[in-house]
């Protein structure tokens, strides 16, 4: 990551909310860029207000699905640089509701490229797509040549929103990169139906950690440190090695299973609890993971974290979180 880069670039982060767009927040305040943060909801114990920088970016509430307020960010705030994280991303609600997981992926990934095409000054977008666009494949690990060819309602959604941009560029010239990464886990995810911070969230509570499917599938999982300095880098390469319109995988390359990876976390916090496994999971692949040959050798991007070195700032993170809110009596958070 070069912190001169964005010394002074404004630059629009949609879901900036989310566990990716709060650290992605933190490392471009903290590198002297003029950070404008689009939201939906305001989540008041989200990570953007509990790391302390929500007073320190202008925060627009709106939705991606809403073209007009997309074209007067990019116009007001005159936005040289466009990270656009916003989606629905749980697989299960996707399942649930998959009309309005399509709004939001679908419609806003071909909203905020029209808006872009449409505002001069922008100068470069990453596109968030997913491993979950790839589909099933009976090659693994995904490369960047596997094709798209996503089935259920969250992975359809990630490959109409990958082709969008891969169109807009080769359409239009859009100045658009696309990440395809793992599952993101770090300290301020949420959303405890996932297995990283549902399983730290049960072993802090002194309850059996709960896992949805047969314990079986085999994922990527992807510090979200890593995943941060792998989207900066992206961004501050595509135009310098003219990458625009091409997509990367970023992995830290050590594909395991969701058993393995909760009594992983159990070990490393000292727990004698058992997994509780409900083989009740819906729409699911069995394997899915990466190859980050392709970035490794073009960006010379390497992660950093390896997965157990990621889970223990991960558990950290979360013990503080929960102590402070246990502790605290009264927290207020200015609503904008």
């Amino acid at each position: 990551m070069n912190k001169e880069f964005w010394k002074n670039k404004n630059v629009l982060v949609t879901g900036c909310s989310g566990l990716l767009g709060s650290w992605l927040v933190k490392y471009l305040v903290d590198s002297g860029a003029g950070v404008v943060g689009l939201i939906r909801d305001i989540v008041p114990k989200s990570n953007l207000f509990y790391s302390g920088y929500y007073p320190k970016i202008n925060i627009v509430r709106g939705e991606l699905e809403d073209r007009i307020i997309l074209e007067r960010i990019l116009g007001e705030y005159e936005i040289d640089t466009v990270f656009n994280l916003g989606a629905q991303a749980i697989i299960t609600i996707a399942n649930r509701n998959p009309i309005s997981t399509f709004e939001t992926n679908i419609k806003g990934s071909w909203n905020i490229l029209e808006a872009c095409r449409r505002s001069p000054k922008v100068k470069r977008i990453i596109a968030a797509s997913s491993d979950k666009a790839y589909g099933e494949q009976s090659i693994l690990p995904y490369t960047e040549e596997t094709p798209l060819k996503g089935q259920y309602p969250y992975d359809v959604s990630k490959s109409c929103a990958d082709l969008l941009a891969q169109s807009y560029h080769k359409t239009f010239n859009t100045p658009v990169c696309i990440t395809r990464c793992g599952n993101f886990f770090g300290g301020g995810d949420l959303n405890f139906n996932r297995i990283v911070p549902g399983t730290i969230k049960s072993i802090i509570n002194n309850e059996p950690p709960v896992v949805r499917s047969d314990g079986k599938l085999v994922r990527d999982y992807f510090y979200i440190e890593d995943a941060v300095i792998a989207y900066l880098t992206l961004a501050e390469k595509m135009e310098e090695l003219n990458l625009f319109g091409q997509a990367f995988n970023f992995s830290n390359q050590d594909p395991i299973s969701v058993i393995d990876l909760a009594n992983k976390i159990l070990r490393l916090m000292d727990s004698k609890l058992e997994p509780i496994i409900l083989n009740q999971a819906f729409g699911e692949i069995p394997a899915q993971y990466l190859s980050a040959q392709k970035a490794n050798t073009v960006l010379g991007w390497q992660a950093s974290f390896n997965l157990e070195e990621g889970l223990k700032k991960t558990v950290d993170w979360y013990k503080n979180f929960f102590e402070f809110h246990n502790n605290a009596e009264q927290i207020k958070y200015e609503v904008i």
